[in-house]
């Protein structure tokens, strides 16, 4: 504030204040900090300025930084000796103050720092013997071994008698020829293993141990460094260039393992092997060679986009930006997709793997620019997958599982979509191919674009919808089934089956398409399309859904249908692919309640179409599905009130009907035949299948079918030994919310009444824990709350472990918050559980906490008419006060009617009731409070326990009576009482 001051001045100024550092204003006409009285009392102008409190004495910073390490506060003592390091000048203090600072961040095991601060002591005075082994320790934690033998070396050399440094000496020396020991022989094994493999003269099952050897060592982080210091890509190079399967495998398998969760080394070998060649080695036509290099990409992705979990401190800088080899691999996939050198295996896990890793992990990601720059380099590569006809010539190598999968990877592409440009552009794109298709000269071309919409419209349907709504498509295709070619006809079909989900488009084909049908599956010898005929036929009768009142065909013909349909599906001369015609015919006549009992009692077909669901074409997977959920009536039904169809009929509005069939003794006996045809194994089958084609969707509908299935419990025991526990719990945790809540609730009636380990073995029955907890939200309905709570009761009786899982899911308000439900079921059913998990201590520290009314409403509730809460209430406090001593006492602060509940609960007639009452006052009498135990003593609480501890043994009251007997030995070893003696 004013120049008039001298350089003497300043320093006088703080040398006064150094005591007194968090002052800051300096009055320096005074000489002492600034105070208003102080510039009264001068007629001088106060000259004020501005000290730094950081600036100190450093030796004093030291001194006060050893008394706070001696004290054992360590953050302070590193406070201390930095604000000492900044004001010091003098080498040798300085040394001696990072010193004690090294010894510091060693007591807060930060070893980085420990070690710096010991080195910087040690460039001062290299002699240090304090620093040394400071740093010697730091470094042996950090595992540098052979730099902290140095360090303890130098110390043993400077005070050769110090125990300390010879035992650490001869620790690390051990330590590191162990270590070495380790390292050599790693590197020998690797060695040993490469030459064993590349041997051609070498025996078979050696080479095989081998790879499977080199396999197993790249799968852990030391190992797999271990080969890649080794030369041990190139040499893996080699293996591949064998060209043979098992050479192949091991080393795709070998670098696999050495990309997982490494993103340096995963960087580094796909510039050694290059995305090329790892295309070339998915293309081959052998499965197992093209999923092993499937699991190969998804490791590299796994690890370049954050998977990586390794800390590279330092060396943070070495690492590269990995976006420019993820594009590359992706535009490699995308090329993989369209090109006629790839097989079939080869471009279902290239469809694949763009379906798993181009949309967003996190849907509130706004950042979709992978989606939208595989639509711009890929959708048209896509599309022609989808256009392949399979009789034609020269089209691209597929699988029967090829063109599903290319029309859920569209689905997914299209759902990334956030805006209506760019659905607009992906729409403009189909558009485009397609009217680059369609040649009416060609008709080759013709028939691959109408093949593009039947695809589109088993992925986007509302693209592929608004494609069979332009002018002339429709028609088109209703043409194509009258061309003399068998081709152009199967094609036609097929798009007309897929084309008819909506009631106008199938009131179309009714009207101009349904003689067509029936004219090719009357006339044709071709079984390919005399099945899709028919399958045609199966959903145009089906457009009413499982309205009665609208059946499209006339009384007979859907039953008729259906049982063509039943005679394919059990024939098992046709091939796979037909008979899933078959199959697809049944998930549209089943709609018909007709059609579903005659189904469900046609035990060979059932099993059929079990058999089929196992087998490795698994686009059947949805049929099936849709067939099951009819034949279960598991979809969705809005109930219809009364009063709303009088209204209907009175202004002659539709009335959708219900098939007599459609009632729950019907449905009911469905299920019966179903579990005992085998349908949960079947279901456990098909819920592992591949992500690509068991859509969100498709695991809706199979977590719907289970919930039906588990309705009664006398099943649930069927389901759980056919392995339906176990497949339930991926459904509880992926798909759509519906599907993971009909999952849960299925889940939750299995718990509920399972042995946990037989239902969910080994470790799944920790996974359980988050779907049940989730039925406990507001959100879900009552029956899934009482279930939930329920199964939680059972799997908290079970171990302690679970107990904890549960309190860590945060489940414990939600119980507590359905404790005060009005709901009686619910409510004793979330008391049964609070009684489970109450030996938990977490719980009980809940309980015990001040503040909250947990322990009045559990005494409360002991006071409730219903019997089954009663038990569970007064279980709880018997175990809380068994537990917590505390409690007792507690107990008599919460309610003033603790007394009177006490009282009645141990005349009770119910002798569970009874019994648990008894162990709360035993608990009490217990509980070291000789006040509370001369209470109850001096009450009516006396009577009752002589009258019940005098009565006659009794098998039923047993446990009763030996509890009152006990709290009366109790009350006579607490001098409260004493034995009634006869006068002589």
């Amino acid at each position: 504030f004013s120049t008039s001051f001298t350089q003497f001045d300043f320093l006088l100024a703080a040398i006064k204040t150094r005591q007194r550092k968090e002052q800051s204003l300096y009055c320096l006409s005074k000489g002492k900090p600034f105070s208003a009285k102080g510039c009264k009392e001068t007629a001088q102008t106060p000259i004020f300025v501005y000290v730094d409190p950081t600036m100190g004495d450093p030796i004093q910073f030291k001194d006060e930084g050893n008394k706070h390490f001696q004290a054992g506060e360590i953050e302070n003592a590193i406070e201390c000796y930095t604000k000492a390091i900044k004001g010091c000048k003098d080498k040798k203090v300085l040394a001696v103050i990072y010193r004690n600072r090294s010894a510091c961040y060693l007591k807060k095991e930060n070893y980085a720092n420990a070690a710096s601060d010991a080195s910087k002591a040690i460039d001062v005075d290299a002699a240090d013997i304090k620093a040394l082994y400071r740093r010697c320790q730091a470094l042996e934690k950090l595992g540098k071994l052979d730099m902290a033998f140095k360090d303890v070396q130098r110390c043993a050399t400077i005070e050769p008698k110090n125990q300390t440094f010879l035992e650490t000496l001869r620790r690390l020396g051990a330590e590191i020829q162990a270590k070495l020991k380790t390292t050599f022989s790693t590197d020998s094994r690797v060695q040993n293993m490469f030459d064993i493999l590349l041997d051609e003269e070498m025996e078979k099952d050696k080479r095989e141990k081998a790879a499977n050897n080199l396999i197993v060592l790249s799968r852990e982080d030391a190992g797999a460094e271990r080969i890649f210091q080794n030369n041990g890509v190139p040499l893996l190079l080699s293996m591949i260039e064998t060209g043979k399967q098992e050479m192949v495998l091991a080393a795709v398998r070998t670098l696999s393992g050495m990309c997982t969760g490494h993103k340096a080394r995963a960087m580094a070998i796909i510039q050694m092997v290059g995305v090329d060649k790892m295309c070339s080695i998915m293309a081959v036509d052998n499965e197992e060679i093209v999923l092993a290099t499937c699991n190969l990409f998804q490791c590299i992705n796994d690890s370049l986009t954050g998977e990586d979990k390794k800390e590279y401190g330092k060396e943070e800088a070495l690492v590269l930006d990995a976006s420019k080899d993820l594009k590359t691999i992706l535009l490699a996939l995308v090329e993989m997709v369209g090109s006629k050198k790839v097989s079939g295996h080869g471009r279902d896990q290239a469809l694949n793997l763009l379906s798993k890793n181009v949309p967003r992990i996190v849907k509130k990601s706004k950042d979709n620019s992978k989606a939208l720059f595989t639509i711009d380099h890929g959708l048209k590569k896509i599309l022609k997958v989808c256009g392949q006809v399979s009789e034609l010539p020269d089209q691209l190598p597929m699988t029967e599982n090829t063109q599903l999968i290319a029309s859920v990877l569209l689905t997914k592409l299209y759902d990334e979509l956030s805006c209506d440009p760019e659905r607009d552009n992906f729409r403009e794109i189909c558009n485009e191919y397609i009217n680059s298709k369609i040649d009416p000269n060609d008709m080759d071309r013709t028939i691959h674009a109408i093949n593009v919409i039947s695809g589109l419209l088993q992925g986007p349907f509302d693209v592929g919808n608004a494609l069979v709504g332009r002018q002339g498509i429709m028609e088109m295709m209703v043409a194509l089934c009258a061309s003399e070619r068998e081709v152009d006809q199967m094609v036609a079909v097929e798009a007309l089956i897929h084309s008819a989900s909506k009631m106008s488009r199938a009131s179309f084909i009714i009207t101009n398409g349904v003689s067509l049908l029936k004219d090719l599956y009357k006339k044709t010898k071709n079984e390919k399309i005399k099945i899709r005929s028919l399958v045609g036929l199966c959903k145009l009768g089906s457009a009413g859904g499982d309205d009665y009142s609208l059946r499209q065909f006339a009384e007979g013909s859907t039953e008729k249908l259906a049982k063509q349909c039943r005679k394919w599906l059990c024939n098992p001369k046709i091939d796979t692919k037909t008979r899933k015609w078959a199959i697809e015919g049944l998930a549209y006549l089943t709609n018909d309640a007709d059609v579903k009992d005659d189904f469900v009692e046609d035990e060979i077909a059932l099993k059929a179409m079990f058999d089929l669901s196992k087998s490795t074409d698994k686009t059947i997977i949805y049929s099936v599905a849709c067939t099951l959920v009819n034949c279960t009536n598991c979809y969705d039904k809005k109930d219809i009130l009364p009063e709303l169809v009088q209204l209907a009929k009175f202004s002659k509005q539709h009335v959708p009907e219900q098939h007599p069939k459609d009632k729950k003794d019907f449905i009911d006996q469905r299920v019966k035949r179903l579990l005992k045809a085998g349908i949960t194994s079947a279901l456990a089958v098909m819920v592992k299948a591949d992500n690509s084609i068991l859509t969100d969707q498709t695991k809706e509908m199979l977590s719907r079918v289970f919930l039906a299935l588990t309705d009664d419990p006398k099943d649930r025991g069927t389901i759980v030994a056919q392995g339906g526990g176990k497949a339930l719990i991926p459904l509880a945790l992926e798909g759509t919310e519906a599907g993971k809540t009909k999952a849960s609730h299925a889940i939750a009636r299995i718990a509920a009444i399972s042995n946990p380990e037989l239902a969910f073995p080994g470790e799944r029955v920790y996974e359980v824990v988050r779907p049940l907890v989730g039925l406990l939200h507001t959100d879900k309905d009552g029956m899934q709350n009482y279930e939930a709570l329920r199964s939680l009761t059972n799997l908290a009786g079970f171990s302690e472990k679970l107990r904890v899982k549960i309190v860590k899911e945060k489940a414990i308000n939600d119980i507590e918050n359905y404790m005060f439900e009005d709901h009686d079921q619910i409510r004793q059913a979330a008391t049964e559980c609070m009684c489970n998990l109450i030996s938990c201590k977490e719980v009980q520290e809940r309980f015990l906490a001040d503040g909250n009314d947990r322990l009045k409403l559990l005494v409360l509730l002991c006071g409730e008419e219903d019997e089954n809460l009663q038990i569970a209430a007064a279980g709880a406090l018997a175990m809380l006060t068994a537990a917590q001593k505390k409690t007792c006492n507690k107990i008599t602060l919460v309610t003033t009617q603790w007394l009177e509940i006490l009282q009645r609960l141990c005349i009770h007639t119910n002798p569970n009731v009874q019994h648990r009452a008894l162990v709360v006052v035993y608990n009490m009498l217990d509980s070291d409070n000789s006040e509370l135990a001369k209470k109850l003593i001096e009450c009516e609480l006396l009577e009752i326990l002589s009258v019940i501890g005098k009565a006659e043994n009794n098998p039923k009251r047993q446990q009763a009576i030996d509890a009152a007997r006990t709290c009366l030995v109790k009350a006579m070893d607490l001098g409260l009482i004493k034995p009634f003696a006869t006068p002589s």
